[in-house]
Formats: structure tokens, C-alpha cells, sequence
């Protein structure tokens, strides 16, 4: 940890050598100012677990550890500006906030806007079935069949995954997830795909009718910390503690907290 804190030390300093950058003292006027203030602003979302309240009204959930452990290990304070999903990317180039940390999954499209940083945590798409009408199932192929009913949330990217992985069943649409689950547990359909981590969670709470047949996603996303186009200075930061982060356990160990358990569930209030 102190390694690490000296390493913090030196990439908020005046200078950091990348070597991607023709100029190895290039100046770091992002971190510059981070340091300079000493609170780091990161705007984020609420979306179950990546950040809710809880019952006293605080934020908790898997980003806002992470976000309060990297101010942390960096010496700085954190601020959460909460905004809406539809325009935290145009907030983010307005300098409402020096960093996004809410789940953002990179894409082509994304990039052209901002500047991701490494991976931190990897979520994606899951199926979950009926334990009755899938007994048994653990391959593919099983769910793989006309016979096969498969419920997903209409309009939604895992319709896509559920007819590009198996094309032979017939997917049957509902307009949100809870209807969705809803009829697999009522046993008309054979399982359900939705996005991570509601199939993990429901599988939790319906653990006498429902089962995740598959270890792996269906379908993987990486997310990341957002910043700026051009603020490579603060890309070269966060990755440097991504990669520490990674490589002690911490994110994995977060991650599995708030996506793999409901422990947490008591602390927010219902509805959320």
C-alpha cells in the first residue's frame, strides 16, 4: 500500500511519463487541479446495486465503494453528483464532474465522446430457468429447441442475445423485467434472460423455483471509468489503480458483494 500511495503521489505531481506521448515530462493539469482542490467529483447514477440509498438516505452500492476507495488511496475527498443516465456523458464534457463511475459499459459509440479507462468490473447478460420445467438443463443446446419458451424484456439488448444464442426457441417478450421473471416463475415460459445481476438476484430470492444453469454470462460488457477526451493524464491515473485494485482481490470482492448476495438488501428501503 505505501508503494502504491508513493506511485499515487507521483501521477498527481507536475509531470507523468506515458509511452504513448512523444514528450516524456508532459504536464498534468487534470490531476493538477484534482490534487490542487482535493476532492475528487465523480458523477454517477442510481441503478440497483451500482448506487442507491439507504435508509437514511446515503449512497451506497458497488460504484460508490469504488469511487470512496480510490479518493481514499489517493489522499482526496469524493463528491457524487448524482445525474440523470440520458445526460451524464454531456454533463461529464460540461466539467460538471471530473470522472464517471456508474456502470458505464465501453462501446464505439461511447468512445467517440470519451476517454474509458481500463476495465474494472464485467457484467453482461444471464439466464435464468425454471427449475421444474428445466431440470436438468446445463448445456446450450438444452434451451436450444422450439419447445423452448425463453421471456425477455421487449426492446431490450437481451432479446438479441436470447435470438442470436438460441434461435430455434421462441422468445416471448414482456415490457419489463418483472413480468418477464414473473412468467417463469408462474411456469409458462422455461427461463428468462435479463441483464446482470437480476438474474443472480432473483434466483436468490426464488431459490425453490428458479436456477442459473450456466457459471458463464451469455454475453459479456465491460465497464469503466469515463473521462474526458484528451485528459489521458487522468486515464494513466485510474488504470494505475484499477490494475492495483485488480491485482489485490479488492474489486473482485466488491463485486461479488453487491452482484452475487443480497446481504446488503436490508440496509435500503423498499422500492428500490
Amino acid at each position: 500500500m505505501r508503494l502504491f500511495r508513493a506511485t499515487i503521489t507521483a501521477l498527481l505531481g507536475i509531470t507523468i511519463a506515458l509511452p504513448s506521448l512523444a514528450n516524456p515530462s508532459t504536464t498534468t493539469p487534470n490531476l493538477d487541479q484534482i490534487k490542487e482542490r482535493g476532492t475528487l467529483r465523480v458523477g454517477m447514477s442510481t441503478f440497483v446495486p451500482w448506487a442507491m440509498r439507504n435508509k437514511q438516505g446515503e449512497l451506497i452500492g458497488f460504484e460508490i465503494d469504488v469511487a470512496k476507495r480510490l479518493a481514499a488511496d489517493s489522499g482526496l475527498n469524493v463528491e457524487f453528483v448524482p445525474t440523470a443516465w440520458d445526460g451524464i456523458i454531456p454533463a461529464l464534457l460540461a466539467k460538471k464532474f471530473d470522472v464517471i463511475i456508474g456502470g458505464m459499459s465501453i462501446t464505439p459509440e461511447r468512445s467517440k465522446s470519451v476517454l474509458f479507462s481500463a476495465p474494472y468490473s464485467h457484467s453482461g447478460v444471464q439466464i435464468a430457468a425454471n427449475k421444474t420445467l428445466a431440470s436438468g438443463f446445463s448445456e446450450f443446446s438444452d434451451f436450444n429447441s422450439r419447445r423452448i419458451k425463453i421471456a425477455a424484456r421487449r426492446g431490450a439488448f437481451t432479446v438479441q442475445v436470447a435470438r442470436e444464442t438460441f434461435p430455434k426457441a421462441k422468445i416471448l417478450q414482456f415490457d419489463d423485467d418483472a413480468q418477464a421473471f414473473q412468467e417463469v416463475l408462474n411456469g409458462n415460459a422455461h427461463a428468462v434472460i435479463a441483464s446482470s445481476p437480476k438474474p443472480e438476484h432473483e434466483t436468490i430470492k426464488h431459490a425453490d423455483k428458479l436456477f442459473l444453469p450456466f457459471t458463464q454470462r451469455l454475453s459479456q460488457g465491460n465497464e469503466a471509468f469515463a473521462v474526458r477526451l484528451g485528459e489521458e493524464d487522468k486515464r494513466a491515473f485510474f488504470n494505475q489503480w484499477i490494475d492495483a485494485r485488480t491485482q489485490d482481490g479488492w474489486l473482485d470482492e466488491r463485486y461479488q458483494y453487491w452482484f452475487s448476495t443480497l446481504d446488503w438488501q436490508d440496509q435500503i428501503a423498499q422500492g428500490q
